[in-house]
């Protein structure tokens, strides 16, 4: 156990306490911070100084920060707390809801919002009264009774927007979807006294066992089978919330009984590809996503979509693409490999499976284009590109997945890449 020396505290030990309501901010926010980080925290700074602020900044990241997944929350609460002078208005602003307060001329950025109610806590959230206002005020009052419910706010909220409390709910809320899928008709028959085809060979059977007297004909019918379901999943670091939250769902998914698919078979990548299916066989979804991630070492690194799409095809296709599987690739399309190669190991992995669905987050914006060159790529490729970065968005999947007329937004953005 580490053995802490006497600290020798100023006689104004200001800055001692902002760093303690710091590290309290960053607990709230979910980032696991003890009394010993304080302390490491407290020393540092005094060793390093904090003349200049990039110091102080990665002098708190190094006592603070010890997972990937945990950069992004530190990066806004420091913001907030140390870095902007408007901190409490911005916070503010975040929090109250869109019909009472002056909004922010941008939205909020990722992990913000859990940034601001970690270091609001438990503050009162209504506007203070003005205090030169005039007494004769013309009051506005409306009736919000037809507004939309919590539950109806949050499917169509970012999956990046979310505070703690609607992460949480929003994974409640995925554990309970579905994602159904209708058989299709394999071309093995069954027998079935009402089929439309002859089974001539059953007939002759039937008709040896009678002394050579075909009294009857039997008849089959085409059998049904369900598919495999592939879902290739980003965790890159422009992905990362998006694919956790995916992958809760794809979890619900993958334990569901009955829900059509012979077998789901789970893939993620960053700047190498892991097999994660076995770990999705967990009834427990954080053991399941915990063992998950302990496998996959490139959380929130690089993209090479390229390269882990070769592996797949070389590795991994003719294990798991057999029978009509259909594929959900999540992915931002933002990739460093060569665009050529990355075109070719999109059209292999097209030919190998039944349906090939994109996800993409970036399709949220309404103003978004195919201008990157791994986007432009891709999309040619793929049977449909559909919006992946909210409950609403994957409800919507649940509906057209099975429909084979449904391309989503390819048909514009080929139009657009066309012109």
């Amino acid at each position: 156990m580490a053995e802490y020396l006497p600290l020798e505290l100023p006689e104004n030990p200001k800055l001692i306490h902002n760093i303690t309501h710091f590290a309290r901010a960053l607990r709230k926010a979910g980032i696991g911070v003890g009394p010993g980080s304080v302390l490491d925290a407290v020393r540092a700074v005094q060793a390093a100084g904090f003349t200049e602020k990039r110091d102080f900044y990665w002098v708190l990241h190094a006592c603070f920060v010890s997972k990937p997944e945990q950069r992004r929350v530190f990066d806004q609460v420091f913001r907030l707390y140390w870095r902007d002078p408007r901190f409490m208005e911005h916070m503010m602003a975040m929090m109250l809801p869109a019909i009472r307060g002056v909004q922010e001329d941008r939205p909020a950025q990722a992990a913000e919002k859990r940034a601001a109610e970690a270091l609001l806590g438990d503050a009162n959230r209504d506007m203070p009264d003005a205090q030169d206002s005039p007494e004769e005020e013309v009051q506005i009052e409306i009736d919000a009774s037809l507004t939309m419910s919590s539950e109806e706010r949050l499917r169509s909220l970012d999956f990046e927007q979310m505070s703690t409390e609607e992460v949480a709910e929003a994974k409640r809320m995925l554990a309970r979807l579905t994602l159904p899928v209708k058989p299709i008709k394999s071309r093995r028959a069954a027998a079935s006294t009402m089929g439309r085809l002859m089974d001539w060979r059953a007939t002759m059977r039937r008709a040896m066992r009678q002394g050579g007297e075909i009294r009857s004909l039997a008849r089959k019918k085409p059998r049904e089978r369900y598919p495999n379901l592939v879902v290739i999943c980003d965790i890159s670091g422009s992905m990362s919330q998006y694919s956790r939250m995916v992958l809760h769902f794809l979890h619900a998914v993958a334990n569901e009984k009955g829900a059509g698919w012979a077998k789901v078979h789970g893939f993620t990548f960053g700047t190498r590809l892991t097999n994660i299916t076995r770990h999705l066989a967990q009834r427990d979804v954080d053991a399941a996503l915990a063992a998950a991630g302990a496998e996959a070492q490139d959380w929130e690194g690089g993209t090479r979509i390229g390269s882990c799409l070769h592996a797949f095809n070389r590795d991994w296709s003719r294990r798991v693409m057999g029978q009509g599987a259909v594929v959900l690739l999540i992915t931002d399309g933002l990739d460093r490999d060569a665009p050529d190669d990355l075109a070719r190991e999109m059209q292999r992995l097209h030919l190998s499976c039944k349906r090939l669905i994109w996800l993409n987050p970036l399709l949220r914006w309404e103003g978004f284009a195919p201008k990157a060159r791994g986007i432009a790529a891709m999309l040619p490729h793929v049977d449909a590109f559909r919006a992946g970065h909210s409950i609403a968005s994957l409800e919507d999947l649940a509906a057209v997945i099975s429909r084979q007329t449904d391309s989503g937004e390819k048909d514009r953005l080929m139009r657009m890449i066309g012109a």
